[in-house]
């Protein structure tokens, strides 16, 4: 291991274990890379990723693990980060170079390294907790991200009405049902953690693909509602997108989401607000 924070942390509960097992993964793809890990580790959503700042003969670079069960270690998910380079005029990272291996059998790992770019994340958490001074530009650029993307054609699948179906039965319950008339390709996890300031880079492209039209607006909308100041400002940007109803059908469905996400211990401040603003869009 060549950074301290590499070095394992006390093995005080299942979590700091796997940490641990991540960090020796991570450790692993640095060599495979030639690189030498500079930055701490930064664990993902539910520790099924690292990442950390990583210096090789060409630069600086972000080096990423992701691990999975083996048989879910597939799919349009597992690649998600690599099929989006063939996106283009996005600000978004792009992966230079992938491997995988399986650990006994039981997960397979998924490195990649990318460029380490320029800016820091808009917020700490996914949920957004205090207002962000963006220049214009930023909300300009994030506008004309949304639009380009969504108008990109890919037979990556990010969610299908049944997916919404359960989706939207699990938070709400069987009386609720709602059709998607409109599809488009979305980001898919547009939120705070993953959008880059002061120059806009979109993070985390590893659910992208087809699904409810304003998906993406809908989400970063969301994760806005505990800052009334810049929810009203992504309401302002996206006006045409959230107030149409397709943008309400895709409130609902990221709502359902995300609910489902909050029981499961996930943002529990963000169920009071958002439920109250789903309330107002529900069908009745």
């Amino acid at each position: 291991m060549n950074h301290p924070g590499l070095t394992p942390e006390p093995e005080t509960d299942p979590d700091a274990k796997f940490r641990n097992w991540m960090r020796l993964n991570l450790a692993r793809a640095a060599a495979e890379f030639d690189l030498t890990v500079t930055g701490n580790p930064i664990f993902g959503w539910r520790l099924r990723s690292v990442g950390a700042r990583a210096e090789g003969l060409a630069g600086p670079r972000w080096l990423r693990v992701a691990s999975s069960e083996v048989e879910w270690a597939r799919g349009p998910a597992w690649t998600g980060n690599s099929d989006a380079n063939s996106l283009g005029g996005i600000p978004k990272p792009t992966v230079l170079a992938s491997t995988e291996w399986t650990e006994w059998d039981w997960r397979t790992q998924r490195a990649e390294v990318m460029p380490l770019l320029n800016g820091l994340p808009c917020s700490p958490t996914d949920v957004l907790h205090e207002e962000v001074d963006l220049p214009g530009a930023w909300w300009a650029d994030l506008r004309r991200s949304v639009d380009r993307l969504a108008a990109a054609p890919t037979e990556r699948v990010h969610a299908d009405q049944d997916k919404i179906d359960a989706r939207l039965r699990k938070a709400f319950g069987e009386g609720v049902v709602v059709q998607v008339e409109q599809w488009e390709t979305v980001h898919g996890d547009l939120h705070w953690a993953n959008l880059l300031s002061p120059d806009l880079v979109i993070l985390d492209w590893e659910s992208w693909g087809r699904g409810p039209a304003g998906t993406d607006a809908a989400t970063l909308y969301c994760y806005s509602l505990l800052v009334p100041g810049t929810a009203r400002t992504v309401r302002e940007v996206l006006a045409d997108v959230l107030g149409t109803p397709a943008g309400r059908i895709a409130q609902l469905c990221v709502g359902a989401r995300l609910l489902n996400r909050a029981a499961q211990g996930d943002h529990p401040e963000l169920v009071e607000p958002l439920t109250h603003h789903l309330d107002e869009l529900l069908p009745r």
